[in-house]
């Protein structure tokens, strides 16, 4: 799709910007995702760093970093998650949510071996993640 696209918070203080594509997308079934996201799964649109701005509200961004791994964004007016920051990729994963105008095209399962919600989809599952990201590189079947 390309371009630029915006987005905001659950109330509308904090808005985001991405342009160009992005780098990936697709389900995380971490435990860690599972639990801040509120979800059985999250949904995930990373994008590379530069190409993510906050435009508006940048004083409503609180910041939770459970792990040096991920710097976990959301707006401290409505509780409304944002994105998470992992600076050993240099990634920007901006919920799919928080931009409606993004087509939200999966392509891979991470950390699958973790999953509490099943999915037959048909795409590729990883048990961690692929190698070139430091995982384990290994599928395992749906």
């Amino acid at each position: 799709m390309g371009g630029t696209q915006t987005g905001t918070c659950f109330c509308g203080a904090v808005e985001i910007e991405v342009t160009g594509d992005p780098v990936a997308m697709g389900y995380c079934h971490c435990a860690s995702c599972r639990s801040w996201s509120a979800g059985p799964v999250n949904a995930f649109t990373l994008f590379n760093t530069g190409n993510v701005r906050i435009t508006a509200g940048e004083d409503h961004v609180g910041h939770y970093r459970k792990t040096e791994r991920s710097d976990r964004q959301f707006c401290t007016k409505c509780g409304g998650h944002l994105m998470t920051f992992h600076p050993h990729w240099d990634l920007m994963d901006v919920y799919a949510a928080t931009i409606p105008t993004q087509p939200f095209a999966p392509g891979v399962h991470v950390n699958y071996a973790e999953t509490v919600l099943p999915m037959r989809d048909g795409l590729p599952k990883m048990k961690d993640f692929p190698s070139d990201l430091g995982g384990s590189g290994e599928s395992i079947p749906e």
